[in-house]
């Protein structure tokens, strides 16, 4: 049971919460809360009954669920390139780092007690652990030395350096292929979650671990789609044209 500015009645049996937003799914499993088939508790018993105390647990459900909105009409072709890779690295970034390692036991979890019912959970998970392997090692790139040059170059764009046009000769990065390679890998396994899946929609007798592993993953999609926009349409495009102007310049 939710309450007015996302407060949550420790009275609520522990399904309810759940049901109102998967994103408690990540505190109850912290806490070894049962949530899914047979969990009938109240939220102030289940803690009870570990030894918890209730109001701490309840301060970080609400924490889950309070939701952040970020404007679709941010003027994301408008903003330096400097503050566009860092808004990638502290929004896109920062949710992959904290996301896929939950997400990943919430998954494995999932697919150790349903692996029998879906034969296609093997592969599903083959998929995302693919994802998982490879995009820390694209974010470190990223951040270590693709962005760091960027950077660089804008800075000395925008103030006509007159070594500028040095820069792009002696310190360019495999921008574009470093890029591609991240967008096919992730491209190619989104692809293939949404196929097995049939785009994340629940089959007619899902559980309530079925129902957060779902969401959880259209929200990784959605984020990494949108994620891959801002690199490729608009971060790539502008870094190729100033380096473009700087070598003929």
């Amino acid at each position: 049971m939710m309450h007015p500015l996302n407060k949550i009645d420790e009275q609520a049996l522990v399904t309810e919460i759940l049901l109102s937003d998967y994103r408690t799914a990540d505190i109850f499993k912290k806490y070894n809360i049962d949530y899914c088939c047979g969990a009938r508790w109240p939220l102030q018993t289940a803690c009870e009954m570990r030894g918890l105390d209730v109001a701490i647990v309840k301060q970080e459900l609400e924490e889950a669920v309070r939701t952040v909105q970020i404007s679709t009409a941010l003027p994301f072709t408008q903003w330096p390139l400097d503050f566009l890779a860092d808004y990638i690295v502290q929004v896109h970034h920062s949710y992959l780092r904290h996301t896929l390692p939950v997400l990943e036991t919430h998954l494995a979890n999932f697919i150790a007690e349903h692996r029998k019912k879906f034969t296609w959970l093997d592969e599903l998970q083959q998929q995302f652990t693919r994802l998982h392997a490879q995009l820390p090692l694209y974010m470190i790139q990223e951040e270590e030395s693709i962005f760091p040059y960027i950077k660089q170059l804008n800075r000395a764009w925008a103030s006509k350096d007159s070594l500028a046009g040095l820069y792009t000769r002696t310190l360019r990065k495999p921008v574009e292929k470093v890029m591609d390679q991240e967008h096919q890998l992730i491209m190619g396994v989104l692809h293939r979650m949404r196929t097995l899946t049939n785009d994340y929609t629940l089959p007619a007798n899902a559980c309530r671990s079925h129902w957060v592993v779902f969401m959880k993953l259209r929200e990784l999609d959605n984020d990494l789609v949108q994620h891959m926009h801002l690199e490729k349409n608009i971060l790539l495009p502008r870094l190729l044209t100033i380096e473009g102007e700087l070598k003929r310049a």
